[in-house]
Parts: structure tokens; C-alpha cells; sequence
């Protein structure tokens, strides 16, 4: 077997592994559970407010749309806390050390929030759909199109992620991606019409994953009439599809580079000099 394969077998692996103690650990999973059940108790009580001109409920119509944000939040996000957390504590430098090691974190890592990010998926639809009504979960083609937004959707915004947590050393750079990413959930039409801003602001939307993500999970999940209060009274899949794709394209070239440069540069003397510094914080 040559070493790549091997080093692909090791990451299978250890996604599974790490999923198996996410799952049984308490604090990992109640990080996993919060926005979720968040979501669904505001919405809940949401459910009895109708869209403006409709009756139908503004939980229902909002639900999807956060599915997509909480895709891209775990892709971007998640894997980038993790980069950042294991580069100080020197799980990175281990994986250096092994012939493809980085190869196999690097899949295992996918693994694992993939997984995860499914996992909260459904914990927000199931519970919605017996909820809230008029979700279109009865169709084969929602659930087409919920599979195919929900893979380019991860492999559009992790390699983004794994970037900025190779780009970052320090836990509290993180915050310099939050703001702007809760900016653009602010203006990518996912808790409000995004026809309603102003053009130029949704010109900036468009050219990120959010938006799309959240497009498309409306798609799949709302019935037809709903789509007056789109951009040109369409879901625009193969627009969704482009732009998901070139964001997906670029991380997939951008990621490897930036991740080979950032392993080359751990030592031992660095992990050394961030856990002296992780331990004055915490002091």
C-alpha cells in the first residue's frame, strides 16, 4: 500500500475516533448543541409571526436560511479554532513528525466536522419539521438539492477555515474573522430579505458562501411561492452552484500551500513559546 493511502487510512480513522469522543464528551457536545437548540427555542417562539403579506410562519421561512449560516460557521469556523488550538498544544507538530501526517490530520479534521456539521443539521431540521409547518420535506428533490448545497458547501467554506487557522496563532485573532463573518450573515439575507437592502449591499453578499448556502437551503426547503422575495424571483442554482465552486476551487488550491508553509515552520521552541503564553492567559 503506498504511504499516501496509508496516511488517508490513519486520517478515516482518526475522524472517526475523534467524532466517537466528541460524542461522549459533555463539554465538546454541549458546544455542538448550543446554537442549535438556541435556534430552536427563538424560532419556536417565533412561530406564530407571519411574512408580511402571507401567512406563512417567519419561523419556517427563517429555518433554512440559518441552516446554511450554521454550515458555513462550522466549515469556516470550526476547523480553523481547531488548527489554531492544536498548533499551540503541539498536536501539529506531532503530525509533522510522521511520514504524510499532515495529510492524514488533515482528513481526519474533515472528517469530523463534516460529520459534526451534519449532526446539527438535523438537530435543527428534524425538531422544525414537526414544528413548524410548511417546510417541503416530502419530495425527493429537497432532499437532492439539501445534499448537494450541503457537501459544496463544506467543501467550500473548510479549506477557507483550515487557511485562517494556519494564518492565526493565537485563539483571540479569531475574533477578527467573527465580526466580519456575522456581518455578512447580517446582510446575506438569512433573518431578512436580502432584496430589501440596498443593491450595493447585495452585490457584497453575493461574492461569499453564506449567502449561496443560504439560498440554496431556502431552495430545497421552501415551497415555490416563496421565491418573490428572491434576487430576480429565482433560486439560481447554477449561480449557487458557480460561486460555491470557485470558492471551493480556490480553497482547495490555497489550503495545501498555506498548510505545507505553516507545518514547515512549527518547532518545538515555538509550541514551547505559545504554551508559555496560553499559560499567562489563563493566569
Amino acid at each position: 500500500m503506498s504511504p499516501t493511502m496509508v496516511a488517508v487510512r490513519a486520517g478515516i480513522r482518526r475522524g472517526v475516533i475523534e467524532m466517537r469522543q466528541t460524542l461522549t464528551s459533555g463539554p465538546d457536545l454541549s458546544n455542538y448543541l448550543f446554537f442549535p437548540v438556541i435556534i430552536l427555542i427563538v424560532m419556536f417562539f417565533l412561530r406564530g409571526v407571519s411574512v408580511p403579506g402571507s401567512n406563512f410562519s417567519l419561523s419556517s421561512v427563517t429555518m433554512p436560511s440559518v441552516l446554511g449560516m450554521q454550515i458555513a460557521f462550522g466549515g469556516l469556523i470550526g476547523i480553523a479554532i481547531a488548527l489554531i488550538t492544536e498548533r499551540e498544544d503541539g498536536t501539529l507538530l506531532r503530525a509533522k513528525a510522521i511520514p504524510n501526517g499532515m495529510l492524514g490530520y488533515l482528513i481526519g479534521k474533515i472528517l469530523l466536522f463534516s460529520g459534526m456539521s451534519l449532526i446539527s443539521l438535523f438537530i435543527i431540521l428534524v425538531p422544525s419539521a414537526l414544528l413548524f409547518d410548511g417546510l417541503q420535506l416530502g419530495s425527493p428533490g429537497a432532499w437532492l438539492t439539501l445534499a448537494w448545497v450541503l457537501v459544496l458547501g463544506l467543501v467550500a467554506t473548510m479549506p477557507i477555515g483550515a487557511i485562517f487557522g494556519s494564518l492565526f496563532s493565537n485563539p483571540s485573532y479569531l475574533g477578527l474573522v467573527m465580526v466580519p463573518f456575522m456581518g455578512l450573515a447580517a446582510i446575506s439575507g438569512i433573518f431578512y430579505p436580502i432584496t430589501s437592502f440596498p443593491v450595493w449591499l447585495q452585490w457584497i453578499a453575493q461574492l461569499f458562501p453564506v449567502y449561496w448556502l443560504g439560498l440554496g437551503m431556502r431552495s430545497a426547503l421552501l415551497p415555490g411561492s416563496l421565491v418573490s422575495v428572491e434576487i430576480g424571483d429565482s433560486w439560481r442554482h447554477l449561480e449557487t452552484l458557480g460561486v460555491l465552486g470557485v470558492w471551493a476551487a480556490a480553497g482547495l488550491i490555497l489550503a495545501p500551500i498555506v498548510l505545507r508553509r505553516m507545518a514547515r515552520r512549527e518547532s518545538g521552541s515555538n509550541v514551547a513559546e505559545r504554551r508559555e503564553r496560553a499559560m499567562q492567559r489563563v493566569h
